[in-house]
């Protein structure tokens, strides 16, 4: 009986989680950057959770430091747009996919295990060109 009453209520917790799950933290933040999430704005602060679909934005000096779950790590500099398209990461496996479009700005990137995972599993697309990352470090700017 406190076996079952164990298990029930270690499921309803599980339920109560929310469908989605973040995909990586912003770790520093300076000047003014923002969120766009189904439409609204939401400000930036260190510890913020991102999303699937989010996109980061900065303004005039703004700078965004991010960690993603796969470890992979984005700096962000002034006036940059970056959607997050695609993440999905097997902590157990590494396997997943980590989709990106930059639409202006600068971006410092250090690929995470997703990248070393499969080809073709990290893309970074911009209004010109579509990345394919293998592991590495590199920086786009998008003007």
């Amino acid at each position: 009986m406190r076996a079952s009453l164990i298990l029930g209520l270690a499921g309803l917790a599980l339920l109560a989680q929310p469908a989605w799950a973040g995909v990586g933290r912003v770790k520093k933040v300076s000047g003014a950057a923002t969120v766009e999430r189904a439409g609204t704005k939401l400000p930036v602060t260190p510890g913020f959770e991102l999303e699937k679909g989010d996109t980061i934005v900065t303004g005039k000096g703004g700078r965004v430091g991010i960690t993603f779950n796969d470890n992979s790590r984005f700096a962000a500099g002034p006036n940059s747009r970056i959607n997050i398209t695609a993440f999905e990461f097997d902590d157990t496996t590494h396997l997943g996919k980590f989709h990106t479009s930059i639409e202006r700005g600068k971006v410092a990137i250090i690929s995470g295990a997703i990248a070393h995972s499969a080809k073709d599993a990290m893309k970074v697309q911009t209004p010109t060109a579509l990345l394919g990352v293998r592991g590495t470090k590199f920086v786009v700017e998008v003007n």
